[in-house]
């Protein structure tokens, strides 16, 4: 690109900021190749054409490069430099540029082409940079400057072309949500280089509270990855003034659109940014997850979308779940405590000196950006060292312990009697945090990532962490609950656990007293639009004939682990022959779960069983069914050419013995369709 200078200005005569070359060799020509997009700690080329020879000897010229409200030399928003090397700056400038002369100039003809390298440390934003020569000044060029995942000196520098392909620079990517024994692939059209994100992604930074509270400090502390990722944290969410998303977790969606209406981020930021920064509505964890990533690949940070199935909302931090039942299996009203069918968080990738001298921190880090506790004041979390949750370090920075429990924490089970005191059924060691998963490098297969955040369910090595991370928890003086509860009694009970389907029949009996095993299998697979059919089978090593009463619950649960409606109850007395199995079928009809399920993807069955020669031993079991969504194919005809229209088509087969009304189709693809198509 050529700018040319004004008449008045005789010094200086053409710029050429060779902007194409420029961000083909900063990775930044996906986003634009007119706009000067650069990345830190590598050299850019920039043609200065002069109207007179340019003696090294004799002049200097002087450059400057700044960007925030208030630019500094000594917080690294400002820099002077030149050439030749000679300008005088501030002892305590940081972040100081560097402007080399290029082989092919030609000074005695008054053309300059020079190499301008911005340190690693820079801090990232929307620069201008200014030339001086003789007493003549001229504007040079606006340009972006962003971190740089491909330079070594980077604190996000990430060694493998591979994963930085994957978690930079690919515009398409995976979520998986459902449930541990049903997990379901949802295609997310990142978007991160389409029109306008450059300036979508600074004003985010622009719009954050710290800015506003203190811009100078906050345009320098952009130079830290850990700083800015914990920035974008709490500004994807709208709980502190002017977030991209607004949360709801409701049935009502007045004013906006459910959260499953998005499949992609770029439709949403620019929302957000053509309404002058209001609020886009709705959004749950994975819109919340999937937004970040865009603008953190944007950024130059590698990122990458992470989901924990049954994962824990621990909200005072003592590592426990409290689960209560009535004794009709119905799972009480909502508690603050929870587990969640799966949460979606990001991973940032970048270095931790804040926490270690020899980078044991270093690497992948949990930033999520849901709004669910506060940090610091404000609705963010992380940057979370994967390597310290692994390692049970809840005494590190930034909210370790609440990460920690959301894929180790041990669920307690309680039954609530009709006097209100409570039973304690058992703990469970095992059901949260399972299947952690990310879209694969390269290929679009789910990648298993559980055994970076936990050592192995059941050995010494997982327990001995646990205690680890509880003891530095509770050396932190914070609470830890008492195990009897409240106000109730405790009983000891034992737990046994269905082998075929690890974390989703949970089953307590009493230990003293023949052993009851209660287990649930799914007669075929649960499709939404169809009946759902269940057996529940007791076995037991008793001589003799038991007679039970078993209530059974089933209840439509919201994905965040609380009740959503009561669908059914069922109440039957049974008798259980010595030696033999009892079969106990479950059906629900679709037209009785409907109405319950259509903000819902989720069932808990619940079966309290009661002896009835013996009424003081009760027994609980606990099942989730997680209903499949009928499929979307697209289908794409022809050959498909750049620059020519293409033709595709989408087929949706409705599953259920009525005419759907009022239905939408919502579509979205980079470089294919700008921002988002919906069709009625």
């Amino acid at each position: 690109m050529f700018v040319c200078c004004c008449p008045q200005q005789t010094v200086f005569r053409e710029v050429d900021l060779h902007s194409e070359t420029n961000n083909n060799e900063h990775h930044t020509s996906e986003i634009s190749v007119d706009q000067l997009i650069v990345r830190r700690g590598q050299s850019f080329k920039l043609t200065l054409k002069l109207v007179q020879p340019f003696n090294p000897g004799f002049d200097q010229l002087t450059m400057t490069a700044e960007t925030g409200l208030f630019p500094s030399e000594d917080k690294g928003t400002m820099s002077h430099f030149g050439f030749p090397d000679k300008v005088l700056h501030s002892g305590s400038a940081k972040a100081v540029w560097k402007a080399e002369l290029h082989k092919s100039s030609s000074p005695e003809t008054g053309v300059l082409t020079l190499s301008i390298t911005p340190p690693a440390d820079t801090p990232i934003g929307e620069y201008k940079l200014t030339a001086k020569l003789q007493d003549k000044e001229k504007m040079l060029a606006n340009l972006s400057v962003l971190f740089n995942p491909w330079s070594p000196d980077d604190w996000v520098f990430m060694p493998n072309e591979a994963e930085r392909q994957e978690y930079v620079m690919n515009e398409q990517g995976i979520i998986y949500r459902g449930g541990g024994n049903y997990i379901v692939p949802m295609s997310w059209d990142y978007g991160q280089f389409e029109q306008g994100m450059v300036e979508i992604c600074m004003k985010i930074l622009d719009r954050n509270l710290k800015h506003w509270i203190n811009p100078a400090d906050d345009a320098s502390a952009r130079s830290d990855p850990i700083y800015v990722s914990r920035v974008v944290s709490a500004m994807i969410n709208s709980s502190d003034e002017g977030g991209v998303v607004t949360g709801n977790w409701s049935s009502n969606f007045n004013g906006g659109v459910p959260p499953t209406h998005w499949n992609g981020s770029y439709a949403i930021l620019k929302q957000w940014y053509k309404t002058y920064y209001q609020s886009v509505k709705y959004g749950q964890c994975w819109v919340f997850a999937g937004v970040m990533c865009s603008v953190m690949r944007l950024l130059g940070i590698p990122c990458r979308v992470v989901t924990n199935f049954q994962s824990a909302h621990d909200t005072n931090k003592n590592l426990t779940i409290d689960n209560y039942f009535d004794y009709n299996g119905v799972r009480e009203t909502a508690t603050n405590d929870s587990i969640w069918n799966f949460h979606v968080w990001v991973e940032g990738w970048m270095r931790r000196p804040d926490l270690a001298d020899d980078g044991k921190y270093d690497g992948w880090q949990v930033v999520d950006p849901t709004p669910q506790e506060r940090s610091d004041g404000l609705f963010c979390c992380g940057p979370a060292s994967v390597a310290a949750i692994l390692n049970g370090e809840t005494d590190l920075k930034y909210d370790v312990p609440f990460v920690f429990a959301e894929v180790n924490a041990d669920a307690v089970y309680w039954l609530v009697r009709k006097n209100g005191s409570k039973l304690k059924i058992f703990s469970d060691t095992d059901t949260v945090g399972q299947y952690i998963s990310t879209k694969s490098v390269g290929s679009n297969k789910r990648m298993d990532i559980t055994n970076t955040y936990k050592h192995r369910e059941g050995t010494a090595k997982e327990r001995n962490v646990f205690r680890y991370a509880l003891d530095k928890i509770q050396n932190g003086d914070m609470l830890i609950r008492n195990a009897a509860g409240t106000d109730g009694e405790f009983v000891s009970r034992t737990l046994e656990r269905s082998h075929d389907a690890p974390g989703t029949d949970i089953v307590a009996s009493s230990a003293p007293q023949p052993q009851l095993l209660i287990r649930f299998e799914e007669v075929s697979k649960p499709e939404n639009g169809k009946d759902v059919s269940l057996k529940m089978i007791l076995s037991n090593d008793s001589s003799f004939t038991r007679t039970f009463s078993v209530n059974i619950s089933v209840q439509a649960m919201k994905y965040t682990g609380q009740p959503a409606g009561n669908i059914q109850t069922e109440v039957t007395e049974q008798k259980m022959l010595p030696g033999k199995d009892l079969v106990i079928p479950i059906l629900v009809p679709f037209s009785t779960y409907h109405k319950y399920m259509i903000q819902s993807k989720t069932m808990a069955v619940s079966a309290v069983v009661t002896d009835l020669q013996n009424e003081y031993n009760t027994y609980l079991a606990a099942h989730r069914v997680v209903l499949a969504n009928p499929p979307i194919s697209i289908t794409v005809s022809g050959e498909s050419r750049v620059n020519e229209e293409m033709t595709a088509e989408m087929v949706f087969m409705n599953p259920v013995n009525e005419t759907l009304r009022n239905c939408s189709l919502s579509l979205s693809g980079s470089g294919l369709i700008i921002g988002e198509e919906t069709v009625k």
